[in-house]
């Protein structure tokens, strides 16, 4: 088994913020994970991550609980397993190459990281990394002054750099209009279907995770209430996701990603 996720559940004062969540992924595949706002989806991923300690149950990859982990083993574990965040968590003010630098850090000594001492081969590697998803012409611009769409990119480039086996995007999507949504959603389908990476995605409508995922999952109040395929993903079972939201997660900000043209990079 790739990665079980075995009865894991995490509280936070008298909330069960996820409630007795198991999930296994047998190879690597594209998994969203949907779900209103507050229904533990960001949680969940943290916990995989180890960004947050779990209240009870197991998380193995490849048979190794990495919620056992400690010191150097988990920052190795945190290595394999990149995380990338809605609001992007670059570094405003330095250059695209050393924010894509800086998904080395975990393997790096605290000297040569305080004097930003990179190793030629790994800048080229970040500068090809750019390359594959179209950015390359931005590398030696401060990262805030690119669009959010290319800000992403560049997360996601980040987390290329860590080489990892597992890619974990909490709503990537969230805080970008819909063009730019497509191309970074489009980035990581590709990185899925190119590398067989495992990545794990928390979406927030239903569209987008019809066009892109393997499997999805419906988180609803901490717990799973829908595992299965994107065609089976109907309006009954938007309802049991969604609630009194169902109506507003069909017909989302995502929607209009199924009208963009495929070329929308050149857009970005």
């Amino acid at each position: 088994m790739l990665l079980s996720v075995e009865n894991v559940t995490r509280v936070f004062g008298t909330n069960r913020a996820v409630d007795n969540v198991s999930f296994a992924l047998d190879r690597p595949v594209f998994l969203g994970i949907i779900g209103r706002s507050g229904a533990g989806k960001s949680t969940l991923l943290r916990m995989i991550n180890r960004l947050t300690d779990a209240s009870a149950g197991r998380i193995l990859f490849e048979g190794t609980d990495v919620l056992a982990l400690k010191g150097a083993a988990a920052r190795a574990w945190q290595s394999q397993c990149a995380m990338i965040f809605q609001q992007f968590n670059l570094v405003p003010r330095l250059d695209v190459v050393s924010n894509v630098l800086h998904g080395t850090l975990n393997r790096r000594s605290t000297l040569a990281t305080v004097f930003s001492l990179w190793p030629r081969a790994d800048i080229h590697r970040a500068i090809d990394i750019l390359e594959r998803l179209g950015i390359a012409e931005q590398a030696p611009k401060r990262a805030e002054a690119l669009s959010g769409g290319q800000q992403q990119r560049v997360a996601i480039a980040r987390a290329l750099m860590q080489d990892p086996k597992v890619i974990l995007a909490d709503e990537p999507i969230a805080s970008l209009d819909p063009m730019n949504a497509q191309v970074v959603m489009d980035t990581l389908r590709r990185i899925h279907d190119e590398d067989g990476r495992t990545v794990i995605a928390n979406l927030h409508t239903l569209d987008t995770a019809r066009r892109y995922c393997d499997r999805v999952i419906g988180m609803r109040a901490g717990r799973i209430v829908f595992d299965g395929t994107p065609e089976q993903l109907t309006t009954g079972v938007a309802r049991d996701i969604y609630g009194a939201d169902a109506s507003f997660s069909e017909h989302a900000t995502s929607t209009a990603i199924e009208d963009l043209p495929d070329r929308a990079a050149a857009y970005a």
